[in-house]
């Protein structure tokens, strides 16, 4: 069952007026996780671990974790989070994916050096594709 805009606006009223700081929901064929500004978002392992996989040449990719629009910049004319060449540690916020106009940061999820941006800015992104390449430490 898909979710309308309505559906989201009203599940974001609701933890609004909630005293949550947190929400994950995940079904088949959805996963929404939103933070309340402030609040220290948890990550599971697991969710850690999805975050980066192996690629053809032995390296580590940074994969999305989300669908939606890839930032390289936490606002436009600012300096890209990394460059090729930076070091990187599994918590470094390495971009922005915006969904539904809300922010999400993506950590890198694992650590070691950039190697390669595989997507170019404000770019549409899948759910699992490769953003960065990255040696391993």
């Amino acid at each position: 069952m898909a979710l309308s805009d309505d559906d989201v606006r009203e599940i974001l009223r609701l933890i609004d007026e909630a005293e949550l700081d947190e929400l994950r929901v995940e079904t088949d064929g959805l996963s929404l996780h939103v933070v309340r500004r402030g609040a220290a978002p948890t990550e599971p392992d697991e969710e850690r671990s999805r975050a980066a996989s192996v690629d053809d040449a032995g390296g580590v990719t940074i994969d999305a974790p989300m669908l939606g629009v890839f930032y390289r910049a936490p606002s436009p004319g600012a300096p890209p989070f990394v460059d090729v060449g930076e070091r990187v540690e599994a918590d470094t916020i390495v971009c922005i994916i915006e969904v539904m106009k809300m922010m999400n940061s993506v950590p890198a999820g694992v650590a070691g050096t950039i190697t390669a941006v595989h997507v170019e800015n404000a770019d549409a992104v899948e759910y699992g594709q490769a953003l960065f390449g990255v040696e391993p430490a």
